[in-house]
């Protein structure tokens, strides 16, 4: 693999609404965009990349549920290519992975040997600059 540099970190929180205060009011991180599906509501903030951190509250999360990390993002690079040799390496590996198409990001999702969700990622468009909105505007699979 070649690293370029880490994108992000997301954190699965029992109240988003607690936690995006904290770390925007606390902390003075900018919320750049929120999703909020039937199953899960997040927010990204910004430090200038499209997002460096984010937070995710799941309605399956009850009391019993862990908070903590729910992935590790790492770019890759800018270019298809990139996540398609990313791949082909994790498959021969022998290691499960999901392709998954966000709009500005084409991304793998597999978990380390403890099961810490791992993401691969290159950015494919600057088109979040815009309109940070296409931060979550899609999450389909992706055929490499």
């Amino acid at each position: 693999m070649d690293i370029k540099s880490l994108g992000h970190v997301v954190v699965r929180v029992r109240d988003l609404a607690r936690s995006e205060a904290f770390y925007r009011d606390v902390l003075g991180l900018p919320v750049c965009t929120h999703l909020k599906m039937d199953d899960m509501n997040m927010a990204f903030f910004s430090l200038g990349n499209h997002h460096d951190f984010a937070i995710s509250e799941s309605s399956e999360m009850g009391d019993e549920a862990q908070s903590g990390l729910d992935h590790v993002a790492f770019k890759i690079g800018d270019d298809l290519e990139d996540l398609v040799r990313a791949k082909r390496e994790l498959d021969g590996l022998g290691i499960k992975n999901e392709p998954i198409d966000h709009d500005v990001t084409k991304s793998l999702y597999f978990a380390d040997p403890d099961g810490n969700g791992i993401e691969l990622y290159v950015d494919t468009s600057d088109a979040w600059r815009e309109d940070p909105n296409r931060l979550v505007s899609t999450l389909e699979p992706l055929d490499i």
